[in-house]
């Protein structure tokens, strides 16, 4: 049975967020809310997490996952990215976008696309993500809560804590958040293609 965590949308309460990250360090598979929609994540060495969420949404390995990162230094280490990635990239987050690019040395193998060696990663714009990242230390393998047959994401807490509590550890709800998934735009080809149209306006990169 997943716990449920009420979060303030400003003011995330820490004894909260460390609760959760606690968990999230001891294995835990939570779903919980970013700018875009709610996500499933868990930490980058939880394999049965990965597993969990690949038997969830059913996805196959070459479904580019999420790192989902606090800060662009954080972003940094996961990712190669060369002067005008750099700045395109920077000047997009924090916000409503994934970014696919080569990966370091520092993902795990299973995460990366397994012919083109890429890894998604995005820096949110939303506190509470934020808050919890922040606590963690490190970025959160994610991706977003769009059930098998269904076309919209999933966006209340309530309803995820009562379709999928018998396989999640944890339910994050802060209220409203965003009801659309990112944009995605892939740059491991040297030059941006938007693979995603979504919530991030996907102009500047065209």
């Amino acid at each position: 049975m997943a716990k449920y965590f009420d979060v303030h949308p400003e003011s995330p309460q820490p004894r909260t967020i460390s609760t959760v990250a606690a968990s999230l360090r001891s294995g835990a598979l939570i779903a919980y809310p970013t700018d875009s929609c709610f996500a499933l994540g868990c930490r980058l060495d939880n394999r049965d997490g990965l597993e969990r969420i690949r038997s969830i949404r059913r996805l196959d390995e070459r479904h580019h996952f999420t790192l989902m990162c606090v800060d662009f230094a954080q972003l940094g280490q996961f990712v190669q990215l060369d002067n005008n990635v750099f700045r395109a990239v920077k000047a997009a987050t924090p916000g409503s976008y994934t970014f696919i690019l080569p990966a370091t040395k520092e993902v795990p193998r299973r995460l990366m696309h397994p012919k083109k060696k890429t890894v998604g990663v995005r820096i949110p714009d939303h506190t509470v993500t934020r808050a919890l990242l922040t606590e963690l230390g490190e970025p959160l393998v994610s991706s977003t809560l769009v059930l098998p047959g269904e076309d919209e994401p999933m966006t209340q807490g309530w309803e995820i804590k009562e379709r999928l509590d018998h396989v999640l550890d944890a339910v994050v709800d802060s209220g409203d958040c965003g009801t659309e998934p990112t944009t995605v735009v892939d740059f491991s080809g040297g030059g941006p293609e938007i693979v995603r149209r979504g919530a991030g306006d996907p102009a500047r990169f065209e």
